[in-house]
């Protein structure tokens, strides 16, 4: 091999780099070109899948089958201005929530799909129940309308309808069911970024991935214990502090509610909590696409929390 052609080849990066790096900008034509490369794949064809893009310039290739649900892949190059403009295009923010949020819609519908399962057995039942005992329900209730202080007579099942029929009927639901809604899908976003972010700086080592996600567990785990003093207890300091925590919030707020609001959970305690929920959303959505653009075009280096850290919060 001559003198010459060694030299053009040890260019090739050099001049790469330097195009990816003065054109970066992706362009819609620049779909349709995909698109003709990648017969005969459709962007139908991509939700959940990986790739693998060699020589991947400025990212073009990598962004569409991101942007059209591609679960993750691999970029590579050999030039750190071609790396870079990889990165800025990847739009990690936009990817991120866009995963986020479609997946966050799925469970939420699911939730709620539920609670109206809930309703109609409850309405169902009571077509079931005997007459005579309904009857008795009825006059417990007459009577606790009248404000008669002392509730009238009735059997022990009878007691236990008319307790929980009082329970329905006093409850904000209103108010319960929009927290919940909230705090479902605030928790969600909130823990599924640090997830997301684990996600992507992970490769295929099971031992890998629990290490990384220990420390994102134990909060969840923490909070159901919280919650089971909480429900003891709604207005002592440990479910207070918990209920703000957003690492906890969404889990021991919602066993604080019910037992009334403001008289147990003050406005203020309720707002707070909301807000804090809020921003540390958008905090580790931000700090997850950080992560995300960098671990998503690394293989083969054992990530650590502190690597993890340092891309998240270095400059560019």
């Amino acid at each position: 091999m001559t003198d010459q052609v060694q030299d053009d080849l040890k260019g090739s990066p050099d001049r790469f780099g330097y195009e990816w790096d003065e054109y970066a900008e992706i362009l819609p034509e620049h779909e349709d070109q995909f698109r003709r490369w990648t017969v005969p794949l459709s962007p139908a064809d991509w939700p959940g899948k990986e790739f693998l893009d060699v020589g991947c310039g400025m990212g073009r290739n990598s962004y569409w089958p991101l942007k059209y649900g591609a679960a993750g892949g691999v970029a590579v190059d050999v030039d750190e201005r071609s790396l870079d403009s990889a990165r800025r295009n990847l739009k990690p923010f936009p990817l991120m929530l866009g995963k986020i949020i479609g997946i966050g819609a799925v469970g939420l519908t699911q939730f709620l799909l539920w609670i109206g399962l809930i309703a109609m057995l409850i309405l169902v039942a009571q077509a079931f129940i005997p007459h005579e005992l309904m009857q008795e329900v009825n006059n417990m209730q007459k009577t606790n309308a009248m404000g008669n202080a002392q509730m009238a007579q009735g059997t022990e099942a009878a007691r236990q309808i008319f307790a929980f029929k009082q329970s329905l009927q006093t409850a904000n639901w209103f108010l319960i069911i929009g927290s919940f809604v909230f705090y479902f899908i605030g928790g969600y976003l909130f823990y599924s970024s640090l997830f997301a972010a684990v996600g992507s700086v992970v490769n295929e080592d099971p031992q890998e991935a629990q290490s990384l996600l220990l420390p994102i567990s134990m909060p969840i785990i923490f909070s159901f214990i919280i919650m089971s003093i909480a429900v003891q207890d709604p207005g002592g300091p440990l479910a207070l502090w918990a209920s703000l925590i957003p690492f906890s919030s969404p889990i021991v707020m919602m066993s604080r509610i019910p037992y009334g609001v403001p008289t147990t959970v003050p406005y203020w305690q309720l707002l707070l909590s909301m807000a804090l929920l809020a921003g540390g959303f958008l905090f580790t959505t931000w700090m997850a696409g950080r992560i995300y653009r960098t671990g998503i075009l690394l293989y083969g280096k054992k990530p650590t929390w502190k690597t993890m850290w340092k891309w998240a919060f270095k400059n560019g």
